[in-house]
């Protein structure tokens, strides 16, 4: 996730227990022409690992080109995006948009599967549109081009992220007898029940969870435990939440070039680490609009104090 899954969120997640990563994902015509931003992007660190650098583009000469710089920087796979919904990635051509043109998604996906001699998998929806949702189809064409595993969001590209994600069209996908690679289930997981009901739901081979750990990295600890032992774990307290936004925060400070940026590259995750609260709205607002490191870490303090005896409900959180 563009914005999100840098490397100071990825170590948290990883501490937490993901067994893969994904770096954000990196348009190919900015590899190919060397941006710096964009090739900073694909720095990876021994805690990632296994890590994939996901790419993303609509050009096939781009996408492969692309695809042997990023096999240069030392990612155990590589992933295509083909299911981005954002309107900035889409009326590019990119991402979701290739939905509607299923051959020449088709066709990059066959030729980067060739050019490089890594893994590569792909991510998807379930179709464009309500009355246009190829998925099951589009999941065997894209296995035959060489596709080593797929990962599958179950809504259309015009929900976006609206109404309820749809696992049965990824359940027919995993009980396709012609299917055989693995296949990934992605979409609505916001804790260790939905998990383990989309898993018994579908029995796909792995569980994607993107949008539910964002303010929540321990998720991967909570739904890994509750598939051992059937029990729940208890949500963490505030003051623990704050200590691990701390520490997401100081790594954020470690790798980024200035401090302001650090503070903006977090937002999105200060946003997120503190739902269903009462009455947090004025403390919330001044987190988000902190620009000094010193009033970060004081907002922080406050929060944790005044919360201090708090558990967060997060069966009431919200993904959106």
């Amino acid at each position: 996730m563009e914005d999100v899954t840098y490397k100071s969120f990825r170590y948290m997640c990883k501490k937490y227990g993901a067994d893969v990563m994904y770096t954000e994902f990196v348009s190919a015509d900015a590899l190919v022409r060397n941006i710096e931003k964009t090739m900073r992007k694909m720095t990876l660190f021994e805690f990632d690992r296994p890590v994939a650098i996901q790419i993303y583009g609509n050009k096939v000469d781009a996408m492969v080109e692309a695809a042997r710089v990023v096999e240069e920087a030392g990612p155990d796979f590589i992933d295509i995006n083909f299911g981005c919904p954002m309107k900035k990635i889409v009326k590019k051509g990119n991402g979701a948009a290739l939905l509607r043109d299923i051959p020449k998604m088709v066709e990059i996906a066959g030729a980067v599967a060739k050019a490089v001699k890594l893994p590569v998998t792909a991510k998807t929806r379930l179709g464009w549109e309500a009355t246009d949702k190829p998925i099951v189809e589009v999941a065997e064409r894209l296995q035959d081009a060489g596709i080593a595993a797929l990962a599958v969001h179950g809504r259309t590209r015009c929900q976006i992220y609206s109404g309820n994600a749809d696992w049965s069209l990824i359940g027919e996908i995993k009980k396709n007898p012609r299917m055989h690679i693995p296949i990934i289930g992605n979409g609505d997981i916001n804790g260790p029940l939905k998990a383990k009901a989309f898993y018994d739901q579908t029995g796909v081979d792995a569980l994607m969870i993107g949008r539910g750990a964002i303010g929540r990295p321990w998720i991967f600890k909570e739904v890994k435990h509750y598939f051992e032992t059937g029990e729940e774990l208890q949500a963490p307290t505030v003051p623990e939440i704050v200590e691990n936004v701390k520490e997401q925060f100081r790594l954020s400070l470690e790798w980024k070039d200035k401090e302001l940026n650090a503070i903006r590259e977090m937002r999105r995750h200060f946003a997120k680490y503190f739902p269903t609260l009462p009455h947090f709205r004025e403390l919330r607002v001044k987190l988000l609009r902190a620009e000094e490191l010193r009033d970060v870490l004081m907002f922080l303090d406050e929060i944790a104090e005044t919360y201090a005896d708090y558990r967060v409900d997060y069966t009431n959180a919200s993904l959106r």
